[in-house]
């Protein structure tokens, strides 16, 4: 049975934007920037964390800047019922940041750093000797469109305010004309 999980309210989404804006604030320091009471700041963050909402405190890494500058996007076609293998086999592989189960032609998307076009092919070629793997198909990043973010898809989903509104949120409600 899934535990059901309180879905974030507008102090929650407040919280998390000053967070984003300032990563390295304390709790009195987000009170400050809120409104919100450090009790409240605290409370909320900790709940957050132990929702799974909140997942980290960064630090956010350029991976360009940290000698990375070749991304790509492997697409994955697997044996049937291989994927608790696959999971193993690519935790082994550093140039792999991230990997997902998807529908449609393939089974799962990697998106793979690597130091040169060179390092990539030899990372595409590891993952490649995975027995599981039948197939793979690649797409190399040539610019970053729109960076990773989450904010826009909180903010934008209509959400219940707080017993007790903070400022910045009164302030933000009348600015939207809410």
């Amino acid at each position: 049975m899934e535990v059901q999980r309180r879905k974030p309210d507008q102090l929650d989404v407040l919280l998390i934007r000053a967070l984003k804006d300032h990563p390295r604030a304390g709790f009195l320091e987000l009170s400050r920037l809120t409104g919100v009471s450090r009790a409240t700041v605290q409370a909320r963050i900790q709940r957050l964390e132990t929702d799974g909402v909140i997942t980290g405190h960064g630090p956010d890494v350029d991976l360009a800047a940290a000698g990375f500058p070749v991304l790509a996007f492997v697409n994955l076609e697997i044996s049937q019922g291989s994927l608790g293998e696959l999971t193993t086999e690519l935790s082994k592989v550093p140039g792999v940041l991230e990997a997902h189960g998807t529908t449609g032609s393939s089974d799962v998307q990697c998106r793979v750093a690597a130091t040169s076009h060179d390092g990539l092919q030899q990372t595409l070629l590891e993952i490649s000797r995975i027995p599981c793997v039948s197939r793979s198909t690649s797409v190399i990043a040539l610019s970053q469109v729109v960076p990773p973010r989450y904010l826009p898809l909180l903010e934008a989903e209509e959400r219940p305010r707080p017993s007790r509104v903070p400022t910045a949120v009164r302030q933000k409600d009348e600015d939207s004309g809410a």
